[in-house]
């Protein structure tokens, strides 16, 4: 009997302890989770983005794209910043990252200041938020307790979201996440800051089409005079380009009305002003008359912390890198 007694406390004893690991591995990001074990953790990455934001302004956009392309390849785990040969960083889409050395620097601050503590993947994710902040957009709180992911490969990257992307493609992808329509006009209206190259949309400017002047039909003819100007056929195809004409430093709505003007810089982001699901998005960003309006400074906030849930490593999964560029 006595046996017996201890055998099924044995088994609640094992029950309940795999209830608690399942727990903790179940247990999602949440603001605040470094208020204890490493309370400086926000104001060193805020530090950090703004010293190399006053060197370099482009470091903003560099750190909100590279988390974009973080979020969609296995999850928000920084396996962006993995180094080696055959890792996300040397896949195409990614060659034109930057801001790694950022990164870098905050983690060597808070490896000083709390040493094993704090995830990359939560550095990137503040850094993120920090850049859209500089470049004056609206703030919002960043849950973190994300690990870091130790699998990194070019392959997996295939499926990041591209520039000829129709817009039935963009919402595939983004569904794939979790992620809904609004969400993806909402994240991709992120191209108000920052630069594309010449190659990847010269394409639209020379022989797109048999008729008129040869150019994409949903860009307008001022602007298509204006980007052959800046993007010859035969020119340098890694020229950079505003991809938010008009206001490629600033964190507005104005990529919007340039969307609606005809003005999308890349072929996928023009599509959301040319398809009917993704305009009246487009439309309610900018206040159209009869459509209940969105405010973007708020809207991106929320679809950033969703698109930073993304598939995340909690719990005992995953790791808490020392160096960033490499797996423990």
């Amino acid at each position: 009997m006595e046996v017996s007694c201890f055998s099924q406390n044995v088994l609640l004893v094992t029950l309940l302890l795999a209830i608690a690991v399942s727990l903790v591995e179940s247990q999602g990001t949440r603001v605040g989770f470094y208020s204890t074990s490493c309370p400086r953790v926000e104001s060193i990455v805020r530090s950090t983005v703004q010293s190399h934001f006053g060197s370099d302004p482009t470091i903003a956009p560099g750190l909100l794209r590279m988390h974009f392309h973080d979020c969609f390849v296995h999850g928000c785990d920084a396996s962006i910043l993995i180094d080696g040969p055959g890792t996300e960083k040397t896949a195409p889409p990614n060659l034109l990252l930057r801001g790694y050395e950022v990164i870098d620097d905050a983690k060597t601050q808070l490896e000083a200041a709390c040493p094993g503590v704090v995830s990359c993947a939560d550095i990137l994710a503040l850094a993120a938020r920090d850049s859209v902040v500089l470049t004056s957009g609206a703030s919002w709180a960043v849950p973190t307790g994300r690990r870091d992911g130790t699998v990194s490969q070019a392959s997996d990257a295939a499926n990041l979201p591209g520039f000829r992307d129709s817009v039935d493609v963009q919402k595939q992808k983004f569904a794939a996440k979790g992620l809904n329509t609004q969400d993806l006009v909402t994240l991709v209206g992120g191209h108000t800051i920052g630069t594309t190259a010449c190659q990847f949309f010269r394409y639209r400017l020379y022989n797109f089409t048999t008729t008129g002047n040869g150019a994409d039909p949903s860009i307008t003819a001022a602007f298509v005079s204006q980007l052959q100007a800046l993007c010859p056929q035969n020119g340098d195809g890694s020229r950079r380009i505003g991809l938010d004409t008009g206001s490629v430093n600033r964190f507005d709505n104005s990529f919007f009305a340039n969307l609606r003007d005809g003005k999308g810089v890349l072929e996928s982001d023009q599509r959301l002003w040319t398809d009917a699901s993704t305009k009246t998005f487009v439309q309610r960003f900018l206040g159209i008359r009869g459509l209940l309006g969105l405010t973007f400074n708020i809207e991106f906030g929320r679809s950033m912390v969703k698109m930073s849930n993304i598939e995340v490593k909690t719990g005992t999964v995953g790791e808490i890198r020392r160096v960033c560029s490499e797996v423990n």
